[in-house]
């Protein structure tokens, strides 16, 4: 059976963070889904028959808990696909073309993983930690170098009052 503070965590999360990344995910049924490749986001320590810590945040902004989860992945071609992928695809902001459509190209070029709880929080309450852990932005492809404004003119002060 799934710890309380679980359960309620994923019920309420559009974002988890494994292995120090933020991804999206869904809760449908008994597992939290997260979808990876093909265009979605990354992932990498998502692979089938892994346990994974996942860190949920509170309506306060702060994590709440952290938890072992066991992945699997999901067959497209399986019962579990047909009930969770168009859940997913219909939760999935921002995407292109329709649920079903979605749905269609995850399964032809992404993975979908379930994620359950494997054991009890492994950080959960008393036990989190009372400092920041914050780090600095992991090295990623949408991270770009900003470039400095190019003007055409010479910006001129307004005149001081007298």
């Amino acid at each position: 059976m799934a710890h309380p503070l679980v359960t309620e965590a994923v019920k309420k999360a559009a974002i988890a963070w494994i292995d120090g990344r933020a991804v999206w995910c869904a809760w449908v049924g008994d597992a939290l889904y997260v979808v990876t490749g093909g265009g979605e986001q990354e992932a990498p320590a998502l692979a089938a028959g892994a346990t994974v810590p996942v860190t949920l945040r509170g309506d306060h902004g702060g994590r709440i808990v952290t938890w072992p989860a066991a992945v699997s992945t999901v067959d497209p071609a399986g019962e579990e696909w047909s009930t969770v992928a168009p859940q997913l695809a219909g939760k999935r902001l921002n995407a292109s073309g329709g649920p079903t459509e979605t749905a269609e190209r995850w399964a032809a070029h992404s993975t979908v993983y379930a994620l359950r709880e494997a054991a009890p929080p492994l950080e959960a309450g008393e036990t989190l930690p009372q400092t920041s852990l914050a780090e600095p932005p992991r090295p990623s492809e949408a991270a770009r170098a900003t470039k400095r404004p190019f003007r055409l003119h010479r910006v001129r002060k307004p005149p001081k009052p007298s």
